[in-house]
């Protein structure tokens, strides 16, 4: 369901010219993409690439702007009533796509979603505990504490439409992960500038535009053609000869013939995702046996053994930015003193494992996708050969994402590439909750190694209740800390951001945290 099929005959399919109604040419956002979104439930895994191409469909109550400002979405106001209480006002006028009003009881609905224990995305909401209808238009969140960030989080939390729920019986999440899909896992309906017109998943999904959005359009477009393109050479070749108008992860390597096309524009910048290696921490490995890695120096080992710069200027095409600590300068909580990447050694490394007890390595599964991050299927070989020079002997498992992650994810990986943005909250506290806090209730949701740390866990819980911003940043360093020194995952860099589009648009922004928000195009 998640990688495209990539092939020329897959290509043509909805290719053909769209109208609109009066008969003259949509204006038409062809877009090759790398995968394909893993379902039209953005509650069903965390997943930051499907998530964004939903907030084309579903809104939240807030949302960024521009310029990444939080900003009235589906809630027009809001004000904290309690110590742990805010209220929301919500817009009036907002229809969803199948004609069905906008009121409270469908707030209510989404966050008991959300939520739920069985909820993929639960640790979205890590302060959250309950919420009330007031009357149609107002609705209270019930947090568990005091907690800085309610409206960041909110940001992705999409609304649905209870009454479309209850008929089609999708009260209850879906997992992707699990295996678990449902009604909303193939059909829509949000309040977004964009609705569903069809889907055929790894084919195509095509949007048409949300004439009866409640807000002002900023763009032009009337129909979006959604196709996953995992081959880059197919999407290169698909867009110079403009069988597909935008792509949104243009292959380093071609960028100089990208920009060369006189049809085409180029936009770079570095993004604001991290892209790390995670380590298993339970007692055994996957395959069995004592498990090395709960041994720092063993760590320490398999980080000095990997030349970051190598990877580079070789793998990145000197695109990437190397990185010392787990999120990127922009993310509130990131200090320069932590943004030291370690020199490669080899011979340290060796000595490391040797006085750890094993001299002549072991063997451990590393498993990585071939499409998740930018030359993800390179890296991964470039560092399992760095690997293999010191003696360890990586089983290197490279396939698709709807592959991958429930190895990652149930503890079927010794190693494992993922990449962590701060989304949605762009703050630091995000990855500490969700990825480097113990496993408990809404915290770990993405701590896929079994590792815990109490005093992470400690400053992490803190920081979640501390309404002094520069208190609260300095707790979030100060863990981010822990986890350098401790190497509980060992970051990488932050990925190149290329996008590609056709000449032919006019403002087609690009935003740092590489999510493409086309109701701001124009062609």
């Amino acid at each position: 369901m998640i990688s495209g099929l990539g092939s020329k005959a897959v290509l043509a399919v909805g290719l053909a010219t769209a109208f609109i109604g009066t008969g003259s040419m949509a204006e038409t956002v062809r877009w090759g993409a790398p995968r394909d979104i893993v379902s039209l439930d953005p509650y069903s895994y965390g997943d930051s690439y499907t998530i964004n191409f939903l907030n084309h469909i579903y809104e939240g109550l807030v949302r960024y702007n521009r310029d990444l400002k939080i900003e009235p979405a589906l809630a027009e106001s809001w004000e904290i009533v309690g110590p742990t209480t805010w209220r929301f006002k919500l817009r009036e006028g907002v229809e969803f796509h199948n004609g069905n009003d906008f009121t409270a009881e469908d707030v209510l609905a989404s966050l008991a979603r959300v939520s739920d224990p069985s909820s993929p995305l639960k640790g979205n909401l890590p302060a959250y505990k309950s919420a009330a209808v007031v009357d149609d238009r107002t609705i209270d969140i019930e947090l568990t504490g005091p907690y800085p960030l309610l409206l960041n989080d909110l940001t992705n939390i999409h609304i649905f439409d209870k009454d479309w729920l209850v008929e089609n019986n999708a009260e209850k999440p879906t997992d992707v992960s699990a295996g678990v899909e449902g009604y909303a896992t193939f059909n829509a309906n949000g309040t977004g500038p964009f609705k569903l017109e069809s889907r055929t998943p790894e084919a195509q999904t095509i949007l048409t535009v949300n004439e009866g959005w409640w807000d002002e359009a900023q763009h032009n477009l009337t129909r979006i053609e959604f196709q996953p393109i995992t081959s880059a050479a197919t999407r290169v070749a698909a867009l110079l000869s403009g069988e597909v108008d935008f792509v949104d992860s243009a292959p380093v390597q071609d960028l100089p013939r990208l920009e060369a096309a006189t049809n085409l524009k180029v936009l770079e910048r570095t993004d604001l995702r991290t892209v790390m290696l995670g380590f298993n921490r339970r007692d055994e490995l996957v395959a069995g046996g004592a498990n090395p890695m709960n041994d720092l120096r063993v760590r320490q080992a398999m980080q000095m053994a990997v030349d970051m710069d190598l990877i580079h200027d070789k793998v990145m095409r000197g695109k990437s930015r190397n990185a010392g600590t787990l999120v990127a300068p922009a993310i509130p909580g990131y200090s320069a003193d932590l943004d030291t990447v370690v020199p490669a050694d080899a011979d340290k490394a060796k000595a490391l494992l040797t006085e750890a007890g094993y001299p002549d390595g072991f063997e451990f599964d590393f498993v990585c996708t071939n499409e998740s991050y930018v030359n993800e299927e390179q890296f991964c070989q470039a560092i399992a050969s760095m690997w293999s020079r010191i003696g360890l002997k990586p089983r290197l498992d490279i396939g698709p994402t709807a592959k991958q992650t429930p190895k990652r994810a149930n503890g079927q990986a010794d190693v494992y590439t993922i990449g962590w943005a701060t989304l949605p909250m762009l703050d630091t506290y995000s990855i500490l909750i969700q990825m480097l806090h113990s496993k408990e209730g809404n915290a770990g949701v993405f701590n896929w190694g079994g590792w815990s740390y109490p005093e992470i866990d400690r400053l992490t819980d803190a920081a979640g209740v501390e309404l002094d911003n520069d208190k609260r940043l300095a707790m979030e360093t100060e863990a981010l800390k822990i986890a350098r020194d401790e190497i509980v995952m060992m970051p990488l860099h932050q990925q190149p951001m290329a996008w590609a589009v056709s000449s032919g648009f006019g403002d087609f922004p690009q935003f740092p945290d590489n999510k493409p928000r086309l109701w701001y195009v124009t062609k």
